[in-house]
């Protein structure tokens, strides 16, 4: 399946980032940053399948040499906090051979950056764990027509109503920034992620493979998603030390159904895509390969013919055939038989049927497992309120001599009875009655019905899966029905 990845950031000195330090470590180089003295060699890094420069017209020619690139952008950035370079990361498409993957990241690089002015570092990783992508290092300020570097921004004096510069209090005239080029423009994150989805689509569909990326967030897509849970500061310090949470499992928990859901939304797309694409008018093309397409799916594929009937005439007539996977083609005749199916209208109907559960089904997954977390909130900053109300109780009373050295000595239990306080306010409004057994009663339900919930989930994947079965049962039929077709055209010599 492929998948759509992309990020954006930044490597900027004020954050201590180096752009030698990134081109070393993303290309697997030794280079010294000449800017600190500081020598970075991960010659000894693994997983690097290609690098390269790509530079635009305009740029010196020693910059094909990363060491010089990337000291170069070190030495003219002289500010302490200067953005040095900008990075990007996208997955690559692992139905794509290395030189077509290389050929993708190439064209999409030319295109985008290297052709409106910006040098790029391309390293591409593959560690043969199923995640091969690509870093992508720009820089950012322009270069000259002479080959030097240019302005990142320029001072614009700002005019009144007379066309006069405005003069300020102290003297000097009132200035604006401008940008010398679009390239920190809002929008322009926006076009580089669509661009990616295109042209990796194209790439796709150039090899034959049916499987769409979307540069879009799911929920821009359409596609539900179950929301995970807040951890909160202690589970996420216990979680980055590679302590397993509660919290943390429920997120995983959450994560792998997301995943289900994801490809039960794209199994059914393309069973969707397929059915439109069998059914779709001909009439315009009048070659002859499309005419026997025509023939052979008013044959195959009528709304007249009986698919369970057609399966189950193969089925016996095939018995004995070793060549031919039987079990698939009996279990796609029980699925139909089952469901009551005998044709390809039927068929695209009962799909039909399972987005709409599934969809239905998602989005009561998502309103329980909102419901749940809301409880689990209440029920967790309650127990903070009980447990630190004491506390808090003798800090207010205490003399104010002596609250400076009570609060340093139990700021956390302050802090978290205080921020309890205003949760428990803000949710439960006027109430005061901390029902926390009820709740616990309340999200021990709510976990009941997700599981049914997600049983339901279960089963739809279940019947996608023997769609899917049937498309390729049905596919094979046509592959069938199309090879006399050609030998009947080869014996006649057309």
């Amino acid at each position: 399946m492929a998948i759509y990845h992309f990020s954006i950031k930044i490597i900027s000195r004020g954050k201590n980032k180096s752009a030698v330090a990134a081109s070393a470590y993303r290309s697997g180089e030794k280079i010294k940053n000449e800017y600190d003295g500081v020598v970075h060699d991960f010659t000894r890094k693994g997983g690097i399948a290609h690098t390269e420069i790509l530079l635009p017209q305009n740029a010196p020619e020693e910059f094909s040499n990363r060491s010089v690139l990337w000291n170069s952008v070190e030495k003219i950035e002289k500010s302490k906090n200067s953005q040095l370079a900008r990075e990007i990361e996208i997955a690559l498409p692992k139905e794509l051979s290395r030189e077509k993957q290389i050929n993708l990241v190439r064209e999409y690089v030319k295109e985008n950056f290297v052709n409106v002015g910006m040098c790029a570092d391309i390293a591409l990783h593959d560690k043969n764990d199923g995640n091969p992508h690509a870093h992508i290092l720009l820089t950012m300020r322009p270069l000259n027509e002479d080959k030097t570097w240019g302005a990142k921004s320029k001072k614009e004096y700002i005019l009144d109503e007379t066309g006069e510069k405005v003069k300020l209090k102290n003297g000097n005239y009132k200035t604006r920034k401008i940008n010398t080029t679009d390239w920190n423009e809002q929008n322009k994150a926006e076009e580089w992620r669509k661009a990616w989805a295109d042209i990796t689509n194209k790439y796709l569909k150039e090899n034959s493979i049916q499987e769409k990326v979307d540069y879009r967030s799911f929920q821009r897509q359409g596609i539900e998603q179950i929301p995970t849970i807040h951890l909160g500061v202690s589970a996420s310090q216990m979680e980055k030390k590679g302590i397993a949470t509660d919290r943390g499992n429920i997120n995983r928990e959450i994560r792998h159904q997301n995943k289900i859901l994801r490809e039960i939304a794209r199994q059914i797309k393309a069973l969707m895509r397929w059915i439109r694409s069998l059914t779709k008018d001909k009439n315009n093309d009048t070659s002859k390969d499309k005419q026997d397409d025509m023939a052979i799916q008013s044959t195959i594929l009528s709304k007249q013919n009986d698919l369970t009937d057609i399966l189950y005439h193969l089925i016996k007539g095939n018995a004995d055939n070793s060549n031919i996977d039987l079990e698939k083609y009996i279990e796609s005749y029980q699925f139909l038989k089952e469901k009551n199916i005998t044709s390809i209208s039927e068929l695209k109907e009962s799909i039909s049927a399972l987005r709409d559960k599934n969809y239905k089904t998602t989005r009561a997954i998502k309103d329980t497992e909102k419901k749940t977390n809301d409880r689990v909130q209440l029920i967790d900053q309650a127990e903070k309120y009980l447990k630190h109300k004491d506390i808090y109780k003798t800090y207010t009373k205490i003399k104010k001599s002596k609250q400076e050295d009570f609060y340093n000595e139990h700021t956390a239990e302050i802090i978290l009875f205080e921020s309890a306080r205003k949760y428990l306010k803000e949710h439960l409004g006027e109430s005061k009655t901390l029902a926390i057994s009820k709740w616990k009663s309340e999200v021990t339900t709510l976990k009941k019905e997700k599981n049914s919930l997600y049983n339901q989930i279960l089963e739809i994947r279940e019947e996608v899966g023997q769609a899917e079965k049937v498309k390729t049962c049905i596919e094979q039929l046509q592959e069938q029905e199309k090879r006399p077709s050609q030998v009947k055209r080869n014996e006649l010599g057309l």
